[in-house]
């Protein structure tokens, strides 16, 4: 079987190394060529993996042995990376967030439509097998009506002065990505719609805690549903560690996940951890699913580029879609809306 030839467009996200190394691993997978709009960093990158670099997008467009691209510029120029690429008839896995604006998603939706090319959000939320766990029990009403979700999704990277003033400090700029909540609360607004569906309202605070080298550092969201569930969004690039990751409470059962973020894996794992647990109602004890806990967070990232790659070759529905990083985009501009203007914010968003 031919080798399915990929480039990848930026550098600028640190997940694109990620996904570079992991595809490296593999046979049906030729890394051909790269762009970057910084020539030092694409050299680099290039070098390390075996890619062509060229300092012209259209280079790695317009070549025939690229068939699939990977948009891991910063995210403010992640509409026009898309568009791009399926104009030129390539099948595209962009990092998250998928934009800045419902208008640049839509933007971005009607492209890959209209090209017929495959495209998919690196979500790596809906790869790990303990969510995947989550998602089962509750459509299998294993808990009975929800009642209540708590998802944690945290990152210490505003703590780190190699962040702050290193090549990733792009993340800090407003106009390139918006704030922290943006880049980093959206993979769990899509984990709630993953296993929730879509909300009718959210309300909000996001704001600086501890720092003020970006727009913010920490934000908290009430995301209510038809069936009248509540789904809190926990949010910080403040968050040394952790453990507890979500929480899911039914009239039937509750569902404890630990150890699913990068806090909660950034140090040593307490004795005999548990990565998921079940209690159903007229049980005495917790029941221990034997999930296995990833050696590191970087081992769930990874996990993204096969999906992308079996998608692709096998012809199958990606697992996140334009319209699902659509829908993570509008619960978090709408969780910036209600901070912003102190009230509910009803979904769907108007712009």
């Amino acid at each position: 079987m031919r080798a399915l030839g990929i480039g990848v467009i930026g550098f600028a996200h640190g997940h694109a190394s990620l996904y570079c190394e992991r595809l490296l691993t593999y046979d049906d997978v030729h890394l051909v060529a790269c762009w970057d709009d910084d020539a030092a960093r694409g050299l680099a990158a290039a070098n390390r993996y075996g890619l062509r670099y060229s300092p012209y997008l259209e280079d790695v467009l317009n070549d025939p042995a690229v068939q699939a691209v990977i948009v891991t510029c910063e995210t403010n120029r992640h509409a026009e990376m898309v568009i791009a690429a399926a104009a030129a008839g390539k099948h595209v896995l962009c990092q998250k967030p998928m934009a800045l604006t419902l208008a640049d998603c839509d933007r971005m939706a009607a492209a890959v439509e209209a090209a017929g090319v495959m495209f998919m959000m690196a979500f790596q939320m809906r790869h790990d097998p303990s969510n995947q766990k989550i998602k089962q029990l509750i459509e299998a009403g294993v808990v009975g009506r929800i009642s209540l979700v708590r998802r944690r999704h945290c990152i210490p990277v505003l703590l780190n002065d190699a962040f702050i003033h290193g090549p990733t400090r792009w993340h800090l700029d407003p106009q390139k990505n918006m704030g922290m909540f943006m880049d980093d609360a959206v993979h769990a607004a899509d984990f709630l719609h993953w296993v929730l569906g879509y909300p009718t309202s959210v309300m909000a605070e996001i704001g600086n805690t501890v720092t003020d080298v970006a727009p913010d550092d920490t934000g908290v969201a009430v995301y209510r549903y038809a069936s009248g569930a509540m789904a809190v969004l926990v949010n910080s690039s403040v968050t040394l560690a952790g453990e507890n990751t979500c929480e899911v409470y039914g009239d039937q059962g509750v569902i404890i996940q630990n150890h699913d973020d990068l806090v909660s894996t950034n140090i040593a794992l307490p004795p005999h951890p548990i990565a998921l647990k079940l209690y159903r109602r007229g049980e005495t004890t917790w029941q221990n699913l034997n999930i296995p806990i990833p050696a590191s967070h970087a081992e769930r990232i990874a996990a993204v580029p096969r999906a992308f790659v079996d998608c692709i070759l096998q012809g199958r529905e990606p697992p996140a879609t334009a319209q699902d990083g659509r829908v993570a985009v509008e619960m978090v501009l709408a969780a910036y809306r209600s901070a912003q203007e102190g009230r509910r914010v009803l979904f769907p968003l108007q712009e």
